[in-house]
């Protein structure tokens, strides 16, 4: 397999935003970090960091859709945040219904404690997604 561009990917939240980051081969998500989103242009700049860091102008973003599969306040909330790294980053999306409460089941089959510890979930949620991209475009 040849090594491709990691994907970074983002849990979008109004408080914070969870990371993940993918192998260079495109199998595993590993959950990265939390950043705090006390302001838009401070979240966006941490982003920049890491897919710096990573060298990657890929992020995949997950769109939390109604259950009916509409775009709500949430949906749109993500797409507008995303906006100002579309011209400089290939933006990818997924349909990340209900991630947040697998990545809680998922927390707790492994004992970590996380009602304390919300940031943990949306790192957790940000690698359910990204894997569940990986899956689907290998």
């Amino acid at each position: 397999m040849e090594a491709k561009k990691r994907i970074i990917a983002l849990d979008i939240g109004t408080k914070r935003i969870g990371i993940a980051v993918s192998d260079a081969l495109w199998l595993g998500a590993t959950p990265l970090k939390t950043i705090q989103r006390k302001s838009d242009t401070q979240a966006l700049d941490e982003i920049k960091l890491v897919c710096n860091e990573y060298k990657s102008d890929l992020i995949l973003i997950g769109i939390p859709y109604n259950m009916d599969g509409t775009l709500g306040f949430q949906a749109k909330n993500c797409l507008e945040f995303i906006k100002p790294l579309r011209e400089k980053y290939t933006i990818l999306e997924q349909d990340e219904r209900l991630s947040s409460s697998d990545a809680e089941e998922i927390l707790k089959q492994k004992g970590k404690k996380y009602t304390k510890n919300k940031g943990l979930v949306d790192t957790m949620a940000a690698a359910i997604i990204l894997q569940e991209y990986l899956d689907n475009n290998r």
